[in-house]
């Protein structure tokens, strides 16, 4: 689903104009160590989850949201865990995009909570080992690698 920010920028500078925007990912891992994804309806990729942020949302808070929107699991961010920047995104609506990726470890809030498919961007939701995922991106498998990675502070590409 298109936000209406994005939407009213759209309808003034057109699908070919590059947009950067702000977007979150989260790496959340259960008590036994296992990874949510969820396989994305637009491109039927397995991914984690991720969305944009809206105007003026904590990063936080906008992860906590795109996770229960997406498989009704409420979240605790843990930690930032990296900075990174996607290659240029053609959306299947011809819209092209880049985006700031702020990675978060997050873990379910309750023990308890049973993952599902809570809206349209997602075809199903599942926990995986972190030896046993299922194919991904490079981008959605870097995301996992920093989340997993034990670190006090956050990876970023140093200036150059």
């Amino acid at each position: 689903m298109i936000p209406e920010y994005v939407a009213a920028l759209r309808a003034l500078v057109g699908p070919a104009h590059l947009l950067w925007m702000p977007g979150v990912h989260a790496v959340v891992r259960d008590g036994q160590g296992r990874v949510l994804l969820h396989r994305r309806s637009d491109t039927g990729d397995w991914a984690v989850l991720s969305g944009i942020l809206d105007p003026g949302e904590e990063p936080a808070d906008g992860v906590v949201r795109e996770v229960e929107e997406e498989t009704g699991i409420r979240v605790v961010v843990e930690r930032l865990a990296g900075v990174t920047v996607s290659p240029e995104v053609v959306h299947t609506n011809g819209h092209r995009a880049q985006y700031l990726e702020l990675v978060f470890v997050c873990r379910p809030r309750d023990p308890g909570q049973v993952a599902r498919v809570a809206d349209d961007e997602s075809l199903e939701v599942g926990w995986f080992a972190p030896e046993a995922l299922p194919p991904m991106r490079p981008r959605n498998l870097t995301a996992v690698r920093l989340g997993l990675a034990d670190g006090e502070r956050a990876w970023f590409r140093p200036a150059s």
